[in-house]
């Protein structure tokens, strides 16, 4: 039996692809949120998010990948994504974005300020000359410093008491262009407190590599609002709202105790993923939403994968190595397979032209879609019907987890090259190769010969065997680790065990799935989804691949778990009227050109990726 193996390589490709390529030149390479695969013929549209979200995490999202590849491809798109961030910089030192059709109000978002202020870490990070990167990340942080309500003063019916501590919270989560803070609007989203405080990590990231004090004081200010008068979780950390944003926050408190010491972040941090996690599966689908939906309807978005891969490996620093195992199972599994590989279905129709203010385009769908990632996916499947079958978000975020992955692979620790996550690659210093899951083994090869270990897992059973260059050794085991002989240069170090494929029955989204296991990979799930089948791992096996046909709706609509409001039939869902122009706020996506009917003639299904 062959099967699909994880590859992140391969994962970083389609990336790349994605990135580079559902972009409009015409405008600077800006990305495009909104992918509408399952229209007939499939387009893209631009909405405001594009030039206040996107061109941040997409710029983290291709830099990754550029590493993980060790490419130049794609400068020229990662160059447009670093002048987007660097203008449209405005009031209190907020990035806001620029003027286009399909915009309306001008304003900016502290949820935003989350991605822009990771991505301008990023930009000093690769290049601590950059003056201006320095100055526009120095003035976001001291912006969002001035907005912040300082609460000094507990006043109750019992006396007035000081706050030992900063305590911060921003006075709404919309910050206009002109007219800076207003009360009557808001984004409609709720959970201001959560969203607002996705800031966290990228202030202690600031504070960790520029020693910014002011980013500190804002972190701690925030997180002690968060952790205390906003009352957003119980005794146990348990929360009702939106997974993304709080398990993200959790990754800023995990790293806040780094920073300070202070023991309560950490075990803020520890119970909001133990909290998901039991919300989640054990190979890594986790629901947008706690306790807002019933299960049965909650979706998988890959940006909360992100967010649990990037706190459990911030947990493990945080000396609870326990976090490595569902770190490994998560990445491997739905995480790996919440990427588009496969674009089959896809109706694409190349004589139709862009929209004539610029919003929509129709070329290529189907191969530029492929290595985005989904925002709502099944333990079994990606539904091409559903909405956000594809996320321009997720396709930004999830490439900085591989990055996460890649790089911790093999760590040296204590004098011992470790290997946390069974995947091949090569470095000057060392080549891992792994075979799972056709085989339960895996070997590393240090060039420079020292000590090599494997970190044990319970998918390893009870009697995993070591090798040297065939030849069987004794194995110590430390901290869970499994350590081997001293190698001399060029000797190969193989752990074997025995691997068999086993089911075992699930309860996840409200649905009992029976997982089929080989070693640490899921190869298959039962019942078998529909549409974009996800687990089609065994390669003796022809993939299911659905047809044109499969796709039974074709309209723009934007309704998903993120809107309140269900659309009333026939419109899309959540609408809302711009204040600034009394229009639909979403009609744009909804908008064909009246040139752009399909033309059976000329519509052709794309092929797979």
């Amino acid at each position: 039996m062959h099967y699909k193996h994880f590859d992140p390589v391969a994962i970083a490709e389609r990336s790349l692809n994605y990135l580079t390529r559902m972009t409009d030149p015409a405008n600077d390479h800006l990305p495009y949120w909104l992918i509408l695969p399952n229209k007939k013929p499939a387009e893209a549209a631009h909405c405001r998010v594009d030039d206040a979200e996107l061109v941040a995490s997409w710029y983290e999202g291709l830099d990754a990948t550029r590493k993980i590849l060790a490419t130049d491809r794609g400068g020229d798109v990662l160059a447009s994504f670093r002048r987007f961030l660097l203008s449209s910089w405005g009031p209190k030192g907020l990035r806001y974005h620029r003027k286009y059709p399909w915009t309306h109000t001008m304003h900016s978002s502290f949820h935003e300020m989350g991605y822009v202020l990771s991505a301008m870490n990023r930009l000093c990070a690769n290049d601590p000359s950059d003056a201006e990167a320095e100055k526009r990340t120095a003035a976001l942080v001291r912006g969002m410093r001035s907005l912040v309500i300082e609460r000094k003063v507990r006043t109750f019916w019992s006396g007035d008491f000081a706050e030992p501590d900063p305590v911060y919270e921003f006075p709404n989560d919309v910050y206009l262009l002109d007219g800076g803070f207003d009360t009557t609007r808001h984004t409609g989203r709720g959970e201001q407190c959560i969203r607002n405080a996705v800031v966290l990590e990228g202030l202690v990231d600031r504070w960790f590599a520029a020693g910014d004090e002011v980013a500190l004081d804002l972190a701690r200010g925030i997180a002690n609002h968060l952790l205390g008068p906003a009352r957003y979780f119980n005794w146990k950390m348990e929360f009702m709202g939106h997974v993304h944003s709080t398990v993200w926050v959790a990754v800023g408190l995990a790293k806040l105790h780094r920073a300070t010491g202070d023991a309560k972040y950490l075990s803020a941090a520890k119970g909001i993923y133990d909290y998901a996690r039991s919300l989640s599966s054990s190979f890594g689908w986790v629901p947008e939403y706690a306790q807002w939906h019933p299960m049965a309807e909650e979706h998988c978005e890959t940006c909360c994968i992100k967010d649990m891969l990037v706190l459990a490996r911030e947990l493990v620093r945080c000396g609870h190595p326990e976090y490595w195992n569902d770190f490994d199972l998560f990445a491997r599994n739905q995480f790996a397979e919440n990427q588009i590989d496969s674009a089959t279905y896809v109706v694409c129709d190349e004589s139709l032209p862009d929209s004539a203010d610029g919003s929509i385009t129709h070329h290529d769908i189907g191969g530029r879609m492929i290595g985005g990632f989904t925002g709502g996916s099944l333990p079994n499947s990606i539904s091409i019907n559903k909405f956000r079958s594809i996320a321009g978000c997720c396709g930004g975020t999830a490439p900085q987890a591989l990055q996460v992955v890649w790089d911790c692979a093999v760590e040296k620790e204590n004098g011992v090259w470790t290997v946390n996550v069974p995947l091949d690659r090569e470095t000057a210093a060392w080549k891992l190769v792994s075979r799972y899951p056709d085989e339960g083994s895996m070997a590393i090869t240090l060039k420079r010969g020292g000590r090599a270990g494997f970190r044990r897992y319970k998918w390893m059973g009870r009697a995993p065997r070591g090798f040297v260059d065939g030849a069987e050794v004794a194995l110590e085991e430390n901290n869970g680790v499994l350590l081997f002989p001293r190698l001399k240069p060029g000797q190969t170090a193989e752990l074997r065990h025995p691997i068999r494929t086993a089911v075992r029955p699930e309860r996840v989204a409200g649905k009992t799935y029976r997982i089929s296991w080989r070693g640490p990979d899921v190869v298959d799930v039962f019942p078998r989804g529909e549409h974009l089948r996800l687990f089609q791992r065994d390669l003796d096996r022809k993939p299911y691949l659905p047809k044109p046909s499969d796709v039974t709706n074709e309209t723009a609509s934007n309704y998903g778990p993120t809107q309140q409001t269900k659309a009333p039939s026939g419109a899309p869902g959540g609408e809302v009227k711009s204040a600034a122009k009394g229009k639909p706020a979403k009609a744009r996506a909804k908008r064909t050109p009246a040139k752009a009917k399909a033309k059976p003639a000329k519509a052709k299904a794309a092929k797979r990726g």
